[in-house]
């Protein structure tokens, strides 16, 4: 696993070239050298933010859906409609047992009047006990049955209601996997819903460094997509979980961020910054160049690099950590080199 050391800010020297590049256009430019700086005060691993509370919503019945409401990014509320499925049969059914359970409580409310009959006369010696006995059981039959329909509309009604799924609470939509007119299986995935507010960094750490006492620590993370001036975080608890993976001898560790990070989402790649171990080596040259200096166009991330005749060249590199407006550069520049301080004017230099 590849360990990034943060490395300080190098002193640089900014200003025009001592010895004036061939062209007019390249004696004009403004130019940086980073020095070599060593500071190993912490080390970087790599991880994902991750949704503390992210659900798979799928399917408790079959059925065709009907109406989808939702699309991926959207913010839902809790009980919001999200699916429906096709519920005619259900909706049937549910009412065939009500009418079942209306006509069992005009049954039971005869044998109850019944019963009340047959009271007052075994109470004037008109009817045998045996008589009054069998009127109860009839009258207890009834009650039975009467309870035993309302418990079958209660599922019907229930199993009704499943067609339409709904947010089990606030958040966003990540996924919906499915289309109008899809059948629903029990089981099958319909759509991923999480909660923005709760997210978390995992990352992987040595077990020699996890040894350590970090529960109560509050490192920093670092979140490169996020908008310039909010990719540093301090998340709010750290969590070392007790396993280790026996492939890596890796213990993963998980950071809880602020409710207040917006951009993030799951998936996101983020930087772990830990205190370096005790016995980590103490230097390790590192480059610094001022962060508009950098060139960025689609997939390129690069700088202009000057040669000993002063012309700028395009070359790529690879970046570390910023700070401030300075970033640093993990590979592609050697310290001491001259780094044009101005993209579209060394852009222009032929």
């Amino acid at each position: 696993m590849p360990l990034i050391r943060s490395l300080g800010l190098a002193v640089v020297a900014v200003g025009l070239a001592m010895a004036p590049p061939a062209g007019r256009a390249a004696d004009r430019l403004g130019w940086t050298v980073a020095q070599p700086t060593s500071a190993a005060a912490s080390v970087g691993f790599d991880g994902v933010v991750e949704s503390i509370r992210q659900t798979v919503i799928a399917a408790q019945v079959p059925g065709a859906v009907v109406e989808l409401g939702v699309r991926p990014g959207d913010r839902v509320k809790t009980g919001q409609v999200l699916v429906r499925i096709d519920a005619r049969a259900a909706d049937q059914n549910a009412g065939a047992s009500e009418a079942q359970v209306q006509a069992t409580r005009a049954s039971l409310e005869i044998a109850t009047r019944d019963l009340e009959r047959q009271r007052q006369l075994f109470a004037q010696n008109y009817i045998s006990e045996a008589a009054l006995q069998r009127i109860e059981a009839t009258f207890k039959a009834a009650r039975a049955q009467s309870l035993a329909f309302a418990a079958q509309a209660g599922v019907a009604h229930t199993e009704s209601g499943l067609h339409a799924i709904r947010a089990p609470f606030p958040g966003v939509i990540a996924d919906v996997p499915v289309s109008l007119g899809d059948m629903a299986m029990p089981g099958r995935p319909l759509l991923t819903l999480y909660d923005p507010a709760a997210l978390r960094i995992t990352a992987a750490v040595p077990q020699s460094l996890a040894a350590r006492p970090l529960v109560g620590m509050l490192p920093r993370v670092e979140v490169p997509g996020l908008p310039a001036g909010r990719q540093w975080l301090t998340p709010l608890r750290i969590e070392v979980l007790p396993t280790a993976d026996p492939g890596t001898h890796t213990v993963q560790i998980r950071l809880d961020l602020p409710a207040d990070t917006e951009g993030a989402s799951p998936g996101m790649f983020a930087r772990v910054w830990l205190p370096a171990a005790d016995g980590a080596a103490k230097a390790a040259p590192g480059v610094s160049v001022p962060l508009g200096s950098i060139v960025r166009r689609a997939e390129l991330t690069a700088l202009y690099v000057l040669d000993q005749d002063g012309r700028p060249a395009l070359r790529q590199v690879r970046l570390g950590r910023i700070t401030g407006d300075a970033v640093e550069v993990l590979s592609g520049l050697t310290p001491g080199e001259r780094v044009a301080t101005d993209p579209q004017a060394a852009a222009r230099v032929r």
